[in-house]
């Protein structure tokens, strides 16, 4: 497994770098098989140490998970802590669906645009056209419904945009207010 650690504006020392390869290759052995690369990053916030962790997976699932505390040995260590968890949750329910993958997930290429927020109109302009502030590369992953569910709250995200495996067709999963999850399936829909 690739390695990448690093701090925003933060010395990191070999001791911490050994400690993170060491606890992450644990953890990753026991629940997740064959981890593709890692991605630590250590900051600052106000008195606190931040440390934020992603790893992706061989079948192109990814988890990731954030922490706080006063110690950077203690952000990390909690940070490690949730993924362990995620982890364990992802293999339980793999286990429970009695679907093992037998193929990577199929990913497909698209674009992702950050829109300029326009501040201090109260009018409409007249032309409605954004300014694109960043384009980026993004990538959609073939998956089940269950699996998307699973990406989404792996990931931490509010919101992910799948290609769903049975239909073909472009989905979104989402997390509701109410806590619930919402699936849009253009499909079916009439």
């Amino acid at each position: 497994m690739r390695y990448q650690i690093t701090g925003k504006q933060i010395d990191i020392g070999e001791a911490l770098q050994t400690h993170v390869k060491d606890v992450l290759g644990v953890v990753m052995e026991k629940y997740a098989g064959r981890p593709t690369d890692a991605s630590v990053i250590f900051s600052r916030d106000g008195h606190e140490y931040v440390c934020e962790a992603t790893v992706h997976l061989s079948t192109g699932l990814t988890t990731q998970a954030r922490h706080k505390a006063s110690e950077i040995y203690a952000a990390f260590d909690a940070c490690a802590t949730k993924m362990e968890k995620q982890l364990r949750r992802y293999k339980r329910r793999l286990k429970n669906h009695h679907q093992a993958r037998q193929q990577p997930v199929e990913l497909s290429g698209a674009s992702s645009y950050i829109l300029a927020a326009e501040v201090g109109e109260t009018e409409e302009p007249e032309d409605l056209a954004p300014v694109i502030v960043a384009e980026m590369a993004m990538e959609i992953p073939s998956l089940s419904v269950g699996e998307a569910v699973m990406q989404m709250e792996l990931a931490g995200a509010s919101v992910l945009v799948f290609k769903n495996e049975k239909s073909g067709g472009t989905n979104v999963v989402y997390r509701r207010d109410d806590g619930n999850v919402g699936w849009i399936d253009p499909a079916t829909s009439s």
